[in-house]
């Protein structure tokens, strides 16, 4: 956040690369708010700065699609390649005085805030897809998606997988196990444990089948 006075020093302007399509996701976070809402598509945006957050007027965007099984981490990488294509394309439109600018009109966006490491706490009554896009927005290398298991406490779930269309019965949180493979029941539909890590232990398949073989049942908080 910069004062008018700074901004206006630069003889070309003052310019921020943004990790969405403004006016959408204005604010901070935006690739990890992008994916925990389930978003098909994001992208980059130069823009003028104004005392505003993200709200001055648009140079050059470049849309990036978002894959299912895109984590953060993933589509941020992606999103830095997007943002060097479109610098090749604006800086030397910048430099010739040549750019455009494009009001834009923030009424038509959305602003999001920061995330805490608390803010990874897993609802266990919200759909499997809808956890699932929480899991691979925070896992690696952000802090991941957590919940609670008894007599063990915090249980991280580091990646998991969604299985919507098969609708679990069970109470939301419950744990389930079918062959060696380990479910989690939700709200609608139930999650397939793939990489966690619980009593300072993390591991996959068959360390996850080896410590949950005997905890059918146990419920998730």
């Amino acid at each position: 956040m910069l004062s008018q006075e700074i901004l206006k020093i630069p003889v070309s302007g003052a310019y921020n690369l943004h990790g969405s399509l403004l006016p959408a996701y204005r604010g901070r976070a935006p690739v990890n708010w992008a994916i925990i809402n389930g978003e098909k598509k994001t992208g980059v945006t130069l823009h003028h700065m104004i005392e505003k957050p993200d709200a001055g007027d648009i140079v050059g965007q470049k849309a990036v699609d978002i894959e299912f099984e895109d984590t953060a981490r993933i589509l941020y990488d992606k999103l830095c390649i997007a943002a060097t294509e479109m610098l090749a394309e604006v800086l030397p439109l910048i430099r010739e005085g040549r750019a455009p600018r494009i009001r834009q009109d923030v009424t038509k966006g959305s602003y999001y805030g920061g995330r805490r490491p608390d803010d990874g706490r897993i609802d266990w009554g919200r759909s499997a897809v809808s956890i699932y896009n929480l899991i691979r927005a925070v896992t690696d290398p952000y802090p991941g998606a957590f919940g609670f298991l008894p007599g063990a406490g915090k249980i991280l779930i580091w990646w998991a997988f969604p299985q919507e269309k098969r609708r679990s019965h069970q109470t939301p949180g419950r744990i389930v196990i079918e062959g060696e493979d380990v479910f989690v029941s939700t709200g609608d539909g139930r999650l397939k444990l793939v990489d966690i890590e619980v009593e300072g232990l993390r591991g996959k398949r068959d360390q996850i089948f080896d410590y949950f073989k005997n905890k059918e049942g146990l419920i998730l908080t």
